[in-house]
This record gives structure tokens, sequence and C-alpha cells, in this order.
């Protein structure tokens, strides 16, 4: 598993250090053929695998196979758009990963795990919007200005939000006073 993962990531910074043109539909169609194999292949090793390791095995070869792909279609098109939906990849790929992974746990250590991998996640979707909206090409400066400062300000009472529900959801371990002062802690922490 590892090993793909090594593999990958060689592929990724070749995909991003290789030329800064645009991809011909030959060269495209050998990219996707090629992350096809590999995904193929990664699931494969996932075939030894039993329980919740091959789950979590199966979601990291679908996720890198995502990733490769919004990475091969920013290459094709370096557009905007293009780099919003890879930074979205990422952190799709990274979330359902992290979500497998709480299935090892139960209880309220589960339900924190899961908590913890949605605040990740939101997160960098969050992060994807500011980058989206500071790379805008709006003729306006202060128009830019302002669509940032909004993206910023939503973007950080979205990952607020996020970051409270974990913090409360670590409170439910507990109980009586503890619990409580946990939950005026995490309401003050994040202005909830």
């Amino acid at each position: 598993m590892q090993f793909t993962q090594k593999i990958l990531s060689v592929f990724v910074a070749t995909l991003m250090a290789s030329s800064a043109f645009a991809l011909t539909p030959a060269e495209k169609n050998a990219e996707k053929t090629r992350i096809e194999a590999e995904y193929k292949a990664a699931k494969q090793q996932c075939k030894s695998m039993k329980g919740n390791a091959k789950d979590v095995c199966e979601k990291q070869a679908s996720g890198h196979e995502k990733v490769a792909k919004a990475e091969l279609n920013f290459r094709a098109d370096g557009s905007e758009s293009n780099r919003h939906k890879l930074a979205k990849a990422k952190a799709d790929a990274d979330y359902d990963v992290a979500k497998e992974k709480c299935d090892d746990l139960s209880g309220n250590p589960k339900d924190v795990c899961v908590k913890d991998a949605k605040a990740a996640h939101v997160k960098a979707l969050e992060a994807a919007k500011v980058a989206e909206a500071r790379m805008e090409t709006n003729t306006n400066a202060a128009s830019k200005k302002a669509d940032v400062a909004d993206a910023r300000q939503e973007a950080a009472e979205k990952v607020r939000d996020a970051e409270y529900q974990a913090a409360k959801e670590r409170c439910d371990a507990m109980s009586g006073n503890a619990k409580d002062a946990c939950v005026a802690d995490a309401k003050r922490k994040f202005a909830q």
C-alpha cells in the first residue's frame, strides 16, 4: 500500500514538474491509460487485505485515481475551474480515507474521528474556495478584494463551526461538570 502511495507521489511530482504546455490529445489519452492501470494495480494489492484495512486501501486507490485524473485535467487545461476541481478532489479523497479509517474505532472515539475528518474536509474545501476567489480575474480590484474578503469570512465561519462540532463531540465522552465545562470551553473557543 505504501509502495503504491510512493509511486503515485512520484507520478504526481513528475506531472507537476513536466512541461507547462497543454497536452496533446494523444498524451492525455496515454496519461489516462496509465492512471487507470495504476488504479487497477492498486486495487489488486487491496485484494489480499481483509476487513477495514482492505476498505481503507480501496478508498486510497480510488482517491489517488480521482486526484491523478483531476491533475491531468488541470495539466491539459490550466483553468481556475480545473484548479478548483483538483483541490476539491484532493480534499474529498483525504476525507474519504480518513472517514474509512474511523471505522476501526467504535463509540465516542469513532464519532470524534468522523467529526475531525469532517472538520479537515471543510477546512480544505473552504481553502480552495478562498483560493478560487483570489484567482478570479475581475476587472475591478475593489470588487475582487471584497469577494476574497467575503470568501475568507464565510470559510472562517464554516471551519470554526466544523471544529466546534468536533470539539463538542470530544466532550460527549465526559459527564457531569467536566462535560459542561468542556462544552462551555468549546463554545468560547469557537465563538458559538
